[in-house]
């Protein structure tokens, strides 16, 4: 493995298809390593492109556009960040040898909607899944529900970060959960995902990671949500050694099945010892956050370094958590205070994402923080970050 020198005719360069929190950390990984950065989204100043060499906004469901202007930037690898990206440009990426695609085109478009990951898993590997059935119309959805039983989980096949995903305890709630999924999803006129509610102890995210020198699985993290997006996780999460086993086979299954390198971020709900796949993302997690206190390698490092076909040890360190800091409807350029507080938190640290805009509750940094067990951690974490006041600019 050879690597060039940023901005020069040796370069090794990375081309990031979204740049938001996840991609501006493995962009930072990148910089350390020499690696020359492109940063590429929707909007202009995401967080990623504050750290890359160079940063483009696009339409990255414009297969044209892509093409454009990888055959202008040349990168040796192209890696997706969000699911709302034309796959068939991936597809031509890839097979022209244009580039790598991270961890490849097939895995990006099987897993860019719930529908291709969630047929996959549930029907081709025969994994245990929720009961589910996918809806394209609000009738097809009153149907869906009827059929699953109420309270039932309804997502946008396309979305991230729980946008657009709702629970429906009464067929009175489907109108509204149906138009939630269309207006917040990655993009509109979608099909949603109807979801029988799994009544689990927990769940975890196993973090998978694919390199060069075989799997590698970092120690399960536990996770919550609210209204579907994650708010803390922690690590290690407490699971017997037969459930942890069956997910890491699981998540073995399935990310073998999708090939390629890079790392993944596999979801299960777990009752007792019964373990039962959720969702998967071919990249860095956001519940991963953690691994910025709790691993001597983080997950943005285990993927840059698994795409560079570079060893991975995720080396875990000691019990850590992570909590969110959210700010409403604040607008552009939302000011932070209180740092001074959160980071006399013992063992604690923050992150600060630089998101332009601050709109409903909106992730818009972290606190991380370890401890001697993960409740202190989780306690410290919460601590942290509730220190943090946003406020208009």
């Amino acid at each position: 493995m050879k690597l060039g020198t940023p901005c020069s005719a040796s370069a090794t360069r990375l081309m990031m298809l979204g740049a938001g929190e996840l991609g501006k950390e493995v962009l930072i990984a990148a910089q350390r390593l020499g690696v020359e950065t492109i940063a590429v989204d929707r909007y202009a100043d995401a967080p990623a492109m504050q750290v890359a060499h160079r940063a483009y906004v696009l339409d990255m469901t414009d297969p044209e556009a892509i093409l454009a202007l990888v055959r202008r930037e040349q990168p040796h690898y192209v890696v997706p960040e969000i699911e709302a990206i034309a796959t068939s440009a991936l597809e031509h990426i890839e097979n022209s040898d244009m580039a790598m695609v991270i961890p490849s085109a097939r895995a990006v478009q099987l897993t860019m909607d719930r529908e291709g990951i969630r047929r996959l898993a549930a029907e081709q590997l025969e994994l245990p899944t929720s009961p589910y059935r996918f809806a394209g119309t609000l009738p097809e959805l009153e149907a869906a529900a009827a059929e699953l039983g109420f309270p039932c989980v309804i997502k946008p096949v396309m979305s991230s970060s729980g946008k657009g995903q709702s629970v429906a305890r009464s067929a009175a709630e489907l109108p509204l959960a149906w138009q939630e999924a269309q207006t917040a999803g990655r993009v509109g006129a979608q099909k949603v995902i109807v979801e029988g509610f799994v009544d689990f102890d927990f769940e975890i995210t196993v973090l998978t990671v694919r390199s060069a020198f075989g799997t590698v699985f970092c120690p399960p993290i536990g996770h919550r949500q609210e209204a579907g997006d994650y708010v803390e996780s922690w690590q290690p999460q407490a699971m017997s050694q037969k459930a942890l086993e069956d997910a890491q086979n699981m998540a073995r299954q399935v990310t073998d099945n999708l090939g390629g390198r890079g790392l993944y971020g596999v979801e299960f709900f777990v009752q007792g010892e019964q373990v039962i796949f959720s969702e998967l993302s071919p990249r860095p997690h956001d519940t991963g956050l953690v691994t910025l206190a709790s691993q001597r390698q983080n997950e943005f490092e285990l993927h840059l370094r698994a795409i560079l076909g570079l060893p991975v040890d995720p080396g875990f360190r000691r019990a850590s958590a992570s909590a969110v800091i959210r700010g409403k409807n604040l607008g552009w350029g939302p000011c932070y205070s209180g740092l001074e507080t959160a980071l006399a938190v013992p063992e604690s640290d923050i992150r600060l994402f630089g998101k332009p805009q601050a709109q409903k509750l909106r992730r818009l940094g972290v606190a991380v923080a370890s401890g001697a067990d993960v409740e202190e951690a989780r306690g410290r974490a919460r601590s942290a970050a509730a220190a943090i006041t946003v406020s208009p600019s």
